[in-house]
């Protein structure tokens, strides 16, 4: 049986802590949020900035190296986020945008 916490706004079940704490790095732990720049339908994003992540289906692996080091005009962030929240908010874009589909 699934955990009772589930998030399901794409058809994408998130039902894991991970995924669930990647999504609150990624609207709101993150400064500036991810969510200015890019669209995600899962957080409810729209930005146009940076890519559209519904669309890229960016792996676990690009989010951590584009989150870490930046990209293009990206930021990076990897001296504000901490490895843990990198590792979550990978997971959690890679899960919800549907990498591996």
């Amino acid at each position: 049986m699934l955990p009772a916490l589930m998030l399901s706004v794409t058809g994408h079940a998130v039902a894991d802590s991970l995924a669930q704490q990647g999504r609150a790095v990624f609207t709101q732990e993150a400064q500036p949020s991810c969510t200015v720049c890019h669209t995600l339908s899962d957080a409810g994003s729209t930005g146009t900035i940076g890519p559209n992540l519904d669309e890229l289906k960016p792996s676990e692996e690009r989010v951590r190296q584009a989150v870490t080091g930046g990209v293009g005009i990206m930021p990076a962030f990897g001296e504000s986020l901490t490895k843990d929240q990198i590792a979550a908010v990978a997971h959690y874009v890679a899960t919800v945008s549907g990498a591996g589909d």
